[in-house]
């Protein structure tokens, strides 16, 4: 079995549907891409269908939220997005059909009555107490499929083979409630057959239903069924299902702490699958000419945060200039930064390529540039006890610097120059003599290089931080 189209073959039609009860979640992601990347590599077609039948859990905001997502990482749609709220005609026609085939019959049993008839030691489950009882539709009756007694059911997958289940451990399972409303399995069913999906691309655990879906699909009597491919669950470090509950799923997280998309693809798109040469970093044209279906892994992928971090610093190391400068923006100027009234783009435009080379993500960097747009710093405590209060060498350094930078032209070599002079006068290394200079003027421990920092803060706030400091050492 492959799920390769013949040459030249534009009919390959795969879809999308996610469900809208929460966050967009990364393994949601994960699919959403995989299944555009089949459907640009063969011509054909990626259908957007929401479905939305859920009515208690479903949000419009969480619409939203998918829509969002999926064009920040710019995978697009070619139809849709389709609502199965909307669509309730169609799937009440085709239990209409499938009862009066005698592929459905009604039901009148409570959950009560189920768990009542299970005899001891059996295993829980539907009985097929209704099949014969000839019920109409009325309060209280769903709708039941009759599977039937003998058999199996073929799965054929692309990722895990072909997955053969017995008929008899299939209950005959309820196709639509007594108020009419179709629920999932059928509702899917008859959507791909209306939308003439070619291939079923989705995650692993809805492969325990796919019999039924078979079922359905051969009882309706749709066209040739989709090649499925069940892809594998995202798992964190303790090789434990993703779960929103405990670790961090939500595509909206990522992109709020400034992780960029083109990286977000990249890294998304390697977890199950690689290249044959084993390449990691890929552009969007790579990724379509040679994602394959039948090259996914079916083993668990693990969602590794540090690796993605890496992946992020090379796209915003090998972004341009300018793009990073308008990347940064909205993180450098949003609400929460308490300088940002003084923000100047002059002055974010001299240390935007300083800041470039060293942070991971966009959300780093208002703290690598805050020192630049406050009058007066909060200084770290861990660092200030680090390189300065726990550091005997460091008043004498200070003071040295505040005695050479009032004279010496305030440009970042000078400015080195003068420093490389104090730390051989007290027999250090540049680092070391570094680390209380930038403390009592940068904030921190870890920054932009120092000098060319120095510069833009200017002689004036440098020396004042260095006073404050000096003072602070004075009085302790």
């Amino acid at each position: 079995m492959t799920s390769t189209p013949d040459s030249g073959d534009a009919g390959v039609r795969v879809r999308f549907a996610p469900s809208p009860t929460g966050f967009f979640h990364v393994g949601s992601a994960r699919t959403a891409l995989w299944n555009w990347l089949f459907a640009r590599r063969y011509g054909g077609s990626f259908v957007l269908r929401i479905e939305d039948t859920d009515k208690e859990r479903n949000r419009e905001e969480w619409v939203d939220g998918i829509l969002s997502a999926m064009r920040w990482l710019d995978i697009d749609w070619d139809e849709g997005p389709y609502r199965q709220s909307e669509r309730g005609e169609l799937y009440r026609a085709a239990a209409t059909r499938l009862h009066d085939d005698g592929r459905a019959y009604f039901c009148d049993c409570t959950r009560e009555d189920v768990e009542a008839r299970v005899p001891p030691g059996a295993p829980p489950g539907y009985d097929g107490f209704c099949r014969d009882r000839g019920l109409e539709a009325g309060p209280g009756r769903a709708l039941r499929f009759r599977v039937p007694d003998t058999g199996t059911t073929l799965v054929r997958d692309l990722i895990r083979g072909d997955v053969t289940f017995a008929n008899d451990s299939i209950q005959d399972f309820v196709i639509a409630r007594p108020n009419g409303d179709a629920l999932f399995v059928l509702a899917v069913v008859v959507d791909d057959m209306d939308m003439r999906i070619t291939h079923v691309v989705r995650g692993e655990e809805h492969l325990p239903t796919t019999p039924k879906a078979v079922l359905l699909w051969e009882a309706l009597g749709g066209p040739a069924l989709p090649v499925f491919a069940h892809v594998p669950v995202l798992v964190n470090e303790a090789r434990r299902k993703l779960s929103k509950r405990r670790d961090k799923v939500a595509l909206e997280d990522y992109r709020a702490q400034g992780f960029l998309a083109d990286a977000m693809s990249n890294y998304l798109v390697l977890l199950g699958w690689s290249p044959s040469d084993g390449r990691e970093i890929l552009t969007r044209e790579e990724m379509i000419a040679e994602f394959s279906l039948e090259d996914v892994n079916n083993s668990p992928a693990f969602f590794d945060e540090r690796k993605l971090l890496h992946f992020n610093g090379i796209y915003i190391r090998e972004m341009a200039v300018e793009a990073f400068i308008d990347a940064c923006l909205p993180f450098v100027t949003a609400d929460a930064v308490v300088w940002r009234d003084a923000f100047d783009p002059a002055v974010f435009r001299v240390l935007a390529p300083l800041a470039q080379g060293r942070v991971g993500t966009l959300a780093e960097v208002p703290g690598y540039v805050a020192f630049a747009f406050s009058d007066e710093i909060e200084i770290d405590p861990s660092s200030y006890d680090k390189a300065i209060a726990g550091d005997p060498g460091a008043a004498e350094i200070l003071s040295l610097s505040r005695a050479r930078f009032v004279e010496c032209p305030f440009e970042a070599e000078s400015l080195k120059l003068e420093l490389e002079g104090i730390a051989e006068e007290v027999g250090r290394k540049l680092s070391k003599a570094q680390a209380p200079v930038r403390v009592a003027t940068m904030g921190r421990t870890v920054g932009l290089p120092l000098f060319e920092s120095l510069a833009v803060l200017g002689r004036e706030r440098t020396l004042s931080r260095l006073d404050a400091v000096l003072a602070r050492l004075d009085a302790r």
